[in-house]
């Protein structure tokens, strides 16, 4: 989770996360409900494709709205292979870098389907890549789970400014950004709709992402 507001947009607090919040005025929309459906079938597609069939695909999203996508896609590839793909979730809380600047947060779920990694391709679904170490984190959290034969990275938006050498291989849509912008996702399991919206990070913002 990569997303959002300036040099921090991950919703875990990642320079790369995105933000739910109400957007300011000068937010505009770049993705619509139908983009998003479109560009998630497109990347269900491109899994089966390098996947020769997706056989050992388990999804894993980071919490909050990479589970959502990640649910969304799983969906996908069942309609594409007419088999049932597992997914669950991945919280990456207690493996950030920066917990000991901010030590008192909320564990999310996870939740690792039955057959377990271990032999699997795992794809790490989130919403926003930024600077990467919510990827990090996720990497250092699912090596205490299991040793997967690849993990791959599937993101609806990647904002750029990367300070880890991370890639995803799955990407929604590019989004050329300034560290002075913010890209919020909307999902409607979590916000009633559908959108990603740009817009300019207010003053009281922070980079934490």
């Amino acid at each position: 989770m990569d997303t959002g507001s300036t040099p921090s947009s991950d919703t875990h607090g990642d320079t790369s996360r995105t933000e739910s919040t109400a957007p300011s005025g000068s937010a505009r929309p770049v993705l619509e409900a139908p983009d998003i459906a479109r560009v998630l079938t497109r990347i269900a597609h491109e899994i089966v494709e390098r996947a020769k069939g997706a056989d050992d695909v388990v999804l894993l999203g980071i919490p909050t709205r990479g589970v959502f996508l990640a649910r969304r896609l799983a969906g996908k590839l069942a309609e594409i292979t007419g088999r049932t793909i597992p997914v669950g979730s991945l919280d990456i809380t207690m493996y950030r870098d920066d917990l000991r600047l901010r030590p008192a947060r909320a564990l999310a779920r996870t939740d690792i389907p039955g057959d377990g990694v271990d032999g699997r391709l795992v794809v790490l679904v989130d919403d926003v890549l930024f600077s990467g170490r919510t990827i990090r984190a996720a990497l250092d959290a699912l090596g205490d789970i299991g040793r997967p034969r690849a993990v791959q990275l599937a993101v609806l938006v990647d904002r750029g400014h990367r300070e880890l050498p991370i890639r995803a291989d799955y990407v929604g849509k590019n989004l050329p950004t300034s560290l002075r912008e913010t890209v919020k996702v909307q999902l409607a399991e979590e916000d009633g709709r559908d959108t990603v919206l740009l817009g300019l990070q207010r003053p009281a913002e922070s980079g934490e992402r």
